[in-house]
């Protein structure tokens, strides 16, 4: 068979080897990460790419959707507020966080009974509560389950709804912050069964900015080390997600 060679660039390339992708280990992959700018920063380590293998002695570990601390644990050192509040406490792990560092705080949870989208439950916290910085790691809509609690974020049956109650909890912290504040929301997109891909991260600064708030930084993309879902084994196919987004807003 004789190739055509009308094109001799393409017909180099046609000759060279087909490239063959490395087979997947079950084993870690180590990236080498870009190198940072060196600056005044208090935290060198935080940048736009941020991992930490271990969680770190904070929180529950076994609490559905633990989040390790050692991002929050970050972020206060860097902001280095004078308070803080956490809506969504789930196994205390801001709380623990806060007390390591000696920074006031003050955690509720909808298991305690405060919905983080009803502004009556905002108007109960105690008299004049205005806060630094609000860190929340809200339910990735259904992609897991939290509380039977039909208020709980998780439960809510579609994304609009979802979507219509999330905004209310964004206004909600909103309110709460003091001037020049900032709110971290630790967020990630997933695919839904019915809904398709849902970019969570795209609703949240939409509805940030709808809130009266502005970004304040650069995206920080958290690896997901030791999510429950790269131990499994799927028989679709399809691209998975290894990360989620922590968003900082500020108060103006």
């Amino acid at each position: 068979m004789i190739k055509c060679t009308v094109n001799p660039f393409y017909a180099s390339r046609y000759s060279h080897a087909a490239h063959t992708p490395p087979v997947h280990a079950d084993k870690p992959v180590f990236a080498r990460l870009p190198m940072a700018p060196k600056n005044a920063s208090p935290v060198p380590h935080l940048t736009s790419l941020y991992h930490f293998h271990r969680a770190g002695e904070y929180g529950d570990r076994s609490y559905p959707g633990n989040c390790g601390g050692n991002l929050i644990c970050d972020l206060l050192q860097y902001f280095r507020p004078g308070s803080v509040f956490d809506p969504m406490t789930g196994s205390g792990t801001c709380a623990d966080v806060c007390r390591e560092l000696g920074i006031p705080w003050l955690s509720r949870d909808i298991r305690d009974g405060f919905d983080a989208t009803d502004a009556n439950c905002f108007r109960d916290l105690p008299a004049g509560s205005t806060f630094d910085f609000v860190w929340a790691h809200p339910p990735y809509w259904r992609q897991k389950l939290y509380t039977a609690n039909p208020g709980d974020l998780s439960r809510t049956p579609t994304l609009d709804t979802f979507l219509e109650r999330y905004a209310a909890f964004i206004t909600n912290c909103a309110g709460v912050m003091a001037p020049g504040g900032k709110f971290a929301i630790l967020m990630g997109d997933y695919c839904d069964r019915e809904a398709g891909f849902v970019s969570l991260t795209y609703h949240t600064k939409q509805l940030a900015v709808k809130a009266g708030l502005r970004q304040h930084c650069t995206d920080i993309v958290r690896f997901s080390h030791g999510a429950s879902s790269s131990r499994k084994i799927y028989r679709s196919s399809f691209i998975p997600g290894l990360h989620d987004v922590c968003m900082v807003f500020e108060k103006s």
